[in-house]
């Protein structure tokens, strides 16, 4: 009460000396903590604990972080597409969260690991006569595979605490970070039950040893999803909605290119049939398949739906129509895009989105004419996340401003 009086009697020539007073009062901690904008509470018996309120400072860390994530994920993606090519999946055999962090080191860990592999049907239908520098090869292939994998559970999870304590995230946040979290954790979980498909024993059956379509469709398929629900997350925080006029025409293009985007991710998550059945290399000729435009074995299983999902020629001819149909969506998006006024960045995004999908489909073509070779079809596999990418961007610009 002294001091708000003591003011008052104070001339106007000494405010100068007053403010100096002020900031004195002030410690160092409390004029940073003003300066930044948070809210500071302390006490004599209980140290001093800032919490942050939500701002577009926080939203900028947080969504450099999701999109950073989504980077992990890709990457997940991509090293599992080749380890998939280089036959490496099944090379271990077991699976521990942390025991098996560390590979074998010495002699007789190696010798273990390769008789626990010998063990199985890969093994002896397909690489009976390999040797222990050979299984070393396809063994670190997977473990690094499974090792990223836990890198991108710890980038989510040890942030997501940081970030929730410190109070970075709204209550919407929180929900879907905690979601993201969790679909990280069925994703590991999931990995482990595609690899168990490919590791039991199936009686008089001599086929190559390989894991299940439908599980390895799944894994991706969530891969894809935490993806995209990363990225997606991520640039609508970084990235200001455009102010776009709310136009018939603009409503029509938001749902172009939500089907545009659907369209994007059924074709990638039908290419995991495709490798799950090694489908590439039934027919390797294009724009006809073989001879013919449709092949005679197109629906050879019974029952009908069956040649969906399992007959390799179907899933084959399904990918190439999906690809087809994609591009063509793509591109009268692009051509439909031209006859409406958007900002720079949407147009660069459609334009991109275009460039990537021409592109894709020429490594689908070039895959599959040469034979799968696995550089090629590595890269195909990742040309379809880029892909997804720029469906994402695209949407992120045309998103509707919350009002």
């Amino acid at each position: 009460m002294l001091l708000p009086a003591l003011r008052l009697l104070l001339p106007n020539t000494c405010h100068g000396a007053w403010r100096n007073i002020s900031k004195m009062k002030q410690s160092p901690l409390t004029q940073w903590s003003l300066r930044r904008g948070q809210t500071t509470v302390a006490t004599k018996s209980v140290p001093v604990t800032t919490v942050w309120i939500p701002s577009a400072a926080t939203d900028r860390v947080v969504g450099r972080w999701l999109v950073g994530c989504s980077g992990l994920v890709l990457g997940a993606v991509i090293l599992g597409g080749v380890t998939r090519l280089t036959e490496s999946g099944l090379s271990m055999v077991d699976w521990h969260l942390v025991k098996e962090m560390k590979p074998p080191r010495t002699q007789a860990e190696w010798e273990d690991e390769f008789s626990k592999y010998k063990q199985f049907p890969e093994f002896k239908i397909m690489n009976h006569d390999m040797t222990l520098t050979e299984f070393k090869f396809i063994f670190y292939m997977e473990w690094g595979h499974r090792m990223w994998g836990r890198l991108v559970g710890l980038a989510y999870i040890i942030p997501t605490a940081y970030f929730w304590r410190r109070g970075y995230f709204t209550r919407s946040m929180k929900a879907r970070v905690l979601g993201l979290c969790g679909f990280v954790v069925f994703q590991g979980l999931l990995g482990w039950y595609m690899v168990k498909s490919g590791l039991e024993e199936k009686q008089e059956s001599f086929d190559i040893p390989r894991v299940s379509q439908y599980r390895l469709a799944a894994h991706l398929g969530s891969a894809l999803l935490l993806y995209s629900a990363s990225l997606w997350t991520g640039l609508t925080l970084l990235l200001p909605p455009n102010k776009l006029p709310e136009s018939r025409r603009l409503l029509q293009l938001r749902r172009f290119a939500k089907g545009t985007g659907a369209l994007v991710f059924l074709t990638a998550l039908s290419g995991a049939f495709v490798a799950g059945l090694d489908a590439g290399l039934v027919y390797n000729s294009f724009p006809k398949m073989g001879e013919r435009w449709i092949p005679d074995d197109l629906l050879a299983f019974s029952p009908t739906l069956k040649n969906v999902f399992e007959n390799p020629t179907t899933v084959q001819f399904d990918h190439r129509c999906l690809g087809t149909c994609t591009l063509a969506a793509i591109t009268g998006l692009f051509l439909f895009s031209r006859r409406l006024v958007l900002p720079r960045r949407t147009r660069i995004a459609i334009g991109c989105l275009t460039a990537m999908a021409y592109t894709q489909v020429v490594l689908g073509i070039s895959t599959l004419l040469f034979y799968v070779p696995t550089s090629l079809a590595a890269t195909h596999q990742s040309g379809s996340v880029a892909l997804l990418t720029f469906a994402i961007f695209v949407l992120s610009e045309l998103r509707k401003v919350a009002k």
